[in-house]
C-alpha cells in the first residue's frame, strides 16, 4: 500500500515542511510497522501539469494526497480531476489552507476529490495512513481481491468501494476529516455507486509540538533549496489579512529540543535554514536560547532566517544580536503600514517609532539583514498615504523592501471584513485585491510598477553607490521610483531586460534630468556593476580609462589577488568614503584622479559587494564602502 504525499512547491528553492512532517509523524506512530509505504513527490508551478500527472502515475500510487496553497490549487484540481480518469479506484485527499476553511465547499464543487484533512494535519494523517494500512493488512490475509479498496473501502464479495460498513465507520473515528459518503440507499443493482451526504468528522486535537519528530533526516533532496523548520505554532496578535490570527493560543517546542535539532543542520554546513514561526519572539526565554545557541554554534556557513516583531525586542535581545556573525542571522519585520487608521482596521497593534528605532539601531551594526514588508489595498490606505508609508519604510534603509498586495485569503478575519470596507478581489487564488474605496484599480497597476523598480533596482543591491545619489534627488524615495516606473513604462523595458541593459536604462534616466551629472552617473554605475563581479567585457557605459592606462597597469602588477582596479574622478571618490561609524570622510588629497580596488574574495556578507578600497601608487590601500568588521580592522 504506498501513500504518495505530494507538493507543488512555487519555486525550485522551496521545499514543503507539511509532506515531511506529516510523513515522519506518521511512521513514528504506535499503530506502525504498517503495509504501508509513504513516499513524497515534490514538484513546482513551473513544471508542466502533463509532466506532473506522468510522474504521479508512474509513481503507482494506491492513495494520492496533494498539499494545497494558493500558489497550486489551481494545478492541484486540475491534477485530481485528471488523477481521477486515469487511476479511478485512487483515493484522492487534499491538506493544507487553502481547502481547510471551505472543505465541504470545496469537496462540492470538485467531485474527483474524495476528502480533505482539515487544520493541523499530524493526527488525522496518521490515523488516516493506520487506516489505509489496516485495509492492506486485511488485503494479505484475506486475499488481493477481498483487500482491492476503493475510495474509502476495501471490495468485499462484488462490493463498490466504499460499501464496507466496518471501514466507512472508521472513517468516521478519524479526527479533522470532511469526505464523501456513498448515498448507499439510493443503489441499484449493476449501477454506479451514487455520491451521497458529506461526513464533517470533529476537528482534530492540537498536537504537543514537543511529541512531533524531527521532519528531516536525509537533506540529499535539499542541496541548493531553503529548509524550514518550525519552533512554535499559532500567533498572539489578530492581523486581519493573516491566517495564524485564527488561532489565538501559541505552542512551543521546548528550546532544548530545537537546538539539538539545529545542530543536524549545522554539522551539515545548510547554507540557510528558515523558521515558519509566525513571530519567533513572542515569548523572549524562547527566542534568547535559541539565538544564544545559534551565536555559541556558528559554523561560519549557516544562515537563519526569523519573521519577528521589532518592538517586542528589549535591550537583552539587541545585544546579543549585535554580537551575531555578519550574516548568520536574518529577520524579516511586517510593518504593513505607516497609517494609524489603517494598522487600526486591520487590528495591528504597532508602536512605529519604537519598531523604527529597533531597525535603525539593528542597522547600525551593519551584521544582521533586515527585511522590511508593506501591503497595499490596506483599508483607509490610497495612494499618497501609501507613499508616505513607504518613505518611511525606506528611511529605515532595510536590506530588503517588500511590496506586497493584500490577499483575502478564506478562513481569515478580512475575509468577512471585505465586503463591508468595499475591498473588491479576484476570485480565483491568490485572491489578490483589485481596487478599494481608496486605491483603484489604476493606482494598483501603479504600485506594482513601483514594485518592480524596487525589486530591480533597490532589493537587487546592485545599484546601491547610484542610488545614493539619485533617489535624495527627487522629492522623496516613492517619487523616484514612481519617476522610475513611468520612465520603464514608455520604454517597455523590465526585468526582462539583461542585466547591462538595466544599467543603460538608469544612466539614461538619471541623464535624461540632470544632464550635468552624466559624467559622475557613469561612474557611479560602474562602480556598482564591477562591485558585484568582476565582468570579462567592460559594459558600454563605463567611462574611458585609456588616460589612466599606464598607472592602471602598475596597480594590477602591485596588488597581490585578482582583482579590478577603476579610475575614477576624485569627486566620486569622496563620495564613496565612509569613515567607522558612517560619517563621511575626505580622502587625503585632490587628485584628479582616484584608484579604486574591487576585491572579490571579500564580499559584504549583507548585500554580496566585493570589498572596495582606494589605493595610490605611494600610499597604499585605504577602505571604503561597506563598512564591515573585517575593513575596520583593516
Amino acid at each position: 500500500m504506498k501513500l504518495l504525499l505530494t507538493a507543488i512547491n512555487a519555486k525550485y528553492i522551496h521545499s514543503n515542511l507539511a509532506v515531511y512532517s506529516l510523513r515522519t509523524s506518521a511512521l513514528a506512530a504506535p499503530a506502525f510497522p504498517l503495509p504501508v509505504e509513504i513516499a513524497l513527490a515534490e514538484f513546482t508551478i513551473n513544471h508542466r501539469t502533463e509532466d506532473i500527472l506522468r510522474e504521479i502515475y508512474l509513481r503507482k500510487p494506491d492513495v494520492l494526497l496533494f498539499s494545497c496553497y494558493i500558489w497550486n490549487i489551481v494545478y492541484v484540481r486540475e491534477l485530481a480531476e485528471n488523477c481521477r480518469k486515469i487511476m479511478p479506484e485512487v483515493p484522492i485527499w487534499l491538506g493544507g489552507p487553502e481547502v481547510s476553511y471551505d472543505a465541504e465547499a470545496f469537496l462540492r464543487e470538485n467531485p474527483a476529490v474524495d476528502g480533505i484533512l482539515c487544520g493541523e494535519g499530524e493526527e488525522t494523517f496518521c490515523r488516516l495512513a493506520e487506516y489505509y494500512g489496516q485495509l492492506a493488512e486485511y488485503s494479505g490475509q484475506y486475499g488481493r481481491d477481498a483487500g482491492r479498496y476503493g475510495r474509502h473501502d476495501c471490495q468485499r464479495s462484488g462490493q463498490r468501494p466504499g460499501q464496507g460498513q466496518a471501514g466507512a465507520a472508521r472513517l468516521k473515528e478519524i479526527p479533522g476529516l470532511v469526505y464523501r459518503e456513498p448515498d448507499r440507499s439510493r443503489e441499484e443493482p449493476g449501477q454506479p455507486e451514487r455520491e451521497g451526504s458529506i461526513q464533517v468528522n470533529p476537528p482534530a486535537p492540537l498536537p504537543d509540538l514537543d511529541a512531533l519528530p524531527f521532519p528531516y533526516s536525509d537533506l540529499a533532496d535539499f542541496e541548493n533549496r531553503i529548509i524550514y523548520y518550525e519552533s512554535s505554532r499559532g500567533c498572539p496578535f489578530s492581523c486581519s489579512y493573516c491566517l495564524s490570527s485564527i488561532e489565538k493560543s501559541v505552542r512551543f517546542r521546548k528550546p532544548e529540543t530545537v537546538c539539538r535539532e539545529l545542530q543536524f543542520f549545522l554539522d551539515r554546513r545548510v547554507p540557510q535554514v528558515k523558521f515558519v514561526d509566525r513571530t519567533f519572539n513572542c515569548r523572549k526565554s524562547h527566542a534568547m536560547a535559541i539565538w544564544t545557541y545559534i551565536l555559541e554554534h556558528d559554523n561560519g556557513i549557516t544562515n537563519f532566517h526569523f519573521e519577528i516583531e521589532a518592538e517586542l525586542l528589549c535591550e537583552e535581545e539587541l545585544e546579543l544580536l549585535s554580537r551575531m556573525r555578519p550574516g548568520l542571522v536574518q529577520l524579516e519585520i511586517g510593518v504593513q503600514s505607516a497609517n494609524p487608521k489603517t494598522l487600526a482596521a486591520v487590528r495591528r497593534r504597532t508602536d512605529l517609532d519604537r519598531l523604527q528605532e529597533t531597525v535603525l539601531r539593528i542597522r547600525r551594526g551593519r551584521n544582521i539583514h533586515q527585511h522590511l514588508d508593506l501591503i497595499a489595498g490596506l483599508p483607509f490606505e490610497d495612494y499618497e498615504s501609501f507613499g508616505r508609508s513607504f518613505d518611511r519604510v525606506f528611511a529605515m534603509e532595510p536590506e530588503q523592501l517588500q511590496l506586497g498586495f493584500l490577499k483575502v485569503l478564506k478562513g481569515a478575519a478580512m475575509y468577512g471584513d471585505a465586503a463591508r470596507y468595499g475591498i473588491v478581489y479576484k476570485s480565483q487564488p491568490p485572491y489578490e485585491v483589485l481596487s478599494t474605496p481608496w486605491l483603484s484599480f489604476s493606482d494598483l497597476l501603479r504600485l506594482k510598477a513601483i514594485e518592480e523598480m524596487v525589486e530591480i533596482y533597490y532589493n537587487s543591491h546592485q545599484f546601491g553607490r547610484t542610488l545614493e545619489r539619485l533617489v535624495p534627488a527627487f522629492p522623496s524615495p516613492f517619487a523616484f521610483f514612481g519617476e522610475l516606473a513611468r520612465y520603464y513604462e514608455g520604454r517597455q523595458e523590465g526585468q526582462k531586460s539583461s542585466r547591462a541593459r538595466k544599467y543603460e536604462l538608469l544612466l539614461d534616466f538619471a541623464a535624461e534630468r540632470f544632464p550635468k551629472e552624466e559624467a559622475r552617473y557613469r561612474e557611479l554605475l560602474t562602480i556598482d556593476y564591477y562591485l558585484r563581479e568582476r565582468a570579462k567585457a567592460r559594459p558600454s557605459f563605463a567611462p574611458d580609462q585609456s588616460l589612466h592606462r599606464e598607472e592602471l597597469r602598475k596597480l594590477l602588477k602591485e596588488l597581490p589577488r585578482q582583482v579590478h582596479v577603476e579610475a575614477v574622478s576624485a569627486g566620486t571618490a569622496k563620495a564613496l568614503w565612509k569613515a567607522p561609524g558612517g560619517a563621511a570622510a575626505e580622502p587625503d588629497g585632490e587628485a584628479e584622479a582616484a584608484f579604486l580596488v574591487f576585491d572579490y574574495e571579500k564580499r559584504d556578507p549583507l548585500t554580496g559587494d566585493a570589498l572596495l578600497t582606494k589605493v595610490s601608487l605611494e600610499s597604499g590601500a585605504e577602505p571604503a564602502g561597506h563598512d564591515t568588521e573585517e575593513v575596520r580592522k583593516k
